[in-house]
């Protein structure tokens, strides 16, 4: 069996850990906005009609039709994206930001860029379509038609950047003012000891999901028959094996033991197995239930980790 051991250095706290093995990840979006706020005319137009004041009433339109296929593909791309990103890395409490390990710093700029490329035919098809979407929306829209709405064409209003951040304290500090470089250095330690308790927080939840899905599963329905499930029900948990043994830092051992205990009872079963052997169905069941029991207690009934820190914010 596989065992979740990473290169974490035992005597390294996890808090030390993520800022040794980790880079601080940005992703942001450019992107065009679909919907406008109406006009206050327009606004006391619609107010009127349900006889009410146009003060108390908030209203949009939407400018382009989003279930266009050539919408929906590039806002598939975005998706892919944001799946890829959080796939691969691990949250931090400032905004915009996530860890990704330095040895998936390539695959995440190959990735990326493979991304862009993508995203770059997807918005081309679009602009294909333009002029068409338009028209379609100048006929939706009706009155509230503005053709000031429309940018001429689609160049730069789509787009994905990423970048690392630096989220230490700038070493000049530590000449110019001494102590605003030891209070900044406080800070960062109490960010990644936040962020590794997002990281726990996050796991425990998507492994109880998993599992409790699972295991309903696996059980009967009401009329005693087994009940159906696809096959991801099963690859799914299967996948998050891989990522957490990749991404933990092993910050609760009780957590690490019910994954093994888990990867145990699944390894090496195969849906169909699952499906057609009702002795192992049980098995798997069984043994899968006890693991949800206990994860169910250790996520009621433990307080919000006491994280180990080297000093205290100010």
């Amino acid at each position: 069996m596989t065992t979740f051991i990473n290169s974490v250095d035992r005597e390294t706290s996890p808090s030390e850990a993520l800022q040794v093995e980790f880079l601080a990840t940005r992703v942001s979006f450019t992107w065009f906005g679909v919907r406008r706020a109406l006009s206050e005319e327009q606004k006391a137009t619609a107010a009127e009609a349900f006889g009410a004041e146009s003060g108390f009433l908030s209203a949009a339109k939407k400018l382009i039709d989003t279930r266009h296929p050539r919408i929906k593909a590039v806002n598939a791309v975005k998706s892919q994206i944001v799946r890829f990103w959080k796939g691969l890395s691990l949250p931090f409490p400032e905004p915009g930001i996530r860890l990704v390990r330095q040895e998936d710093l390539d695959l995440f700029e190959i990735r990326m860029t493979d991304f862009r490329d993508e995203l770059g035919r997807a918005v081309e098809a679009l602009e294909d379509q333009y002029e068409q979407i338009k028209l379609s929306a100048r006929s939706r829209l009706g009155s509230l038609y503005n053709a000031a709405d429309y940018p001429t064409n689609l160049q730069g209003l789509f787009a994905v950047d990423w970048s690392l951040e630096n989220v230490s304290p700038p070493d000049y500090l530590l000449t110019l003012r001494p102590d605003l470089y030891e209070r900044e250095t406080r800070r960062v330690v109490a960010q990644f000891d936040q962020a590794v308790a997002m990281a726990e927080e996050t796991f425990c939840a998507e492994f109880s999901q998993l599992v409790g899905h699972l295991v309903d599963r696996l059980g009967s329905g009401e009329d005693g028959q087994p009940k159906q499930f696809a096959d991801t029900t099963v690859t799914k948990l299967t996948d998050f094996f891989e990522r957490f043994r990749r991404l933990s830092v092993r910050s609760n051992p009780q957590l690490d033991r019910l994954i093994e205990q888990a990867q145990a009872a699944t390894q090496g079963v195969p849906p169909d197995s699952l499906r057609e052997m009702s002795v192992l169905r049980q098995f798997v069941s069984d043994k899968l239930g006890d693991v949800q029991s206990e994860l169910g207690k250790m996520m009621l009934d433990r307080p919000r980790r006491n994280v180990i820190r080297r000093g205290k914010p100010d």
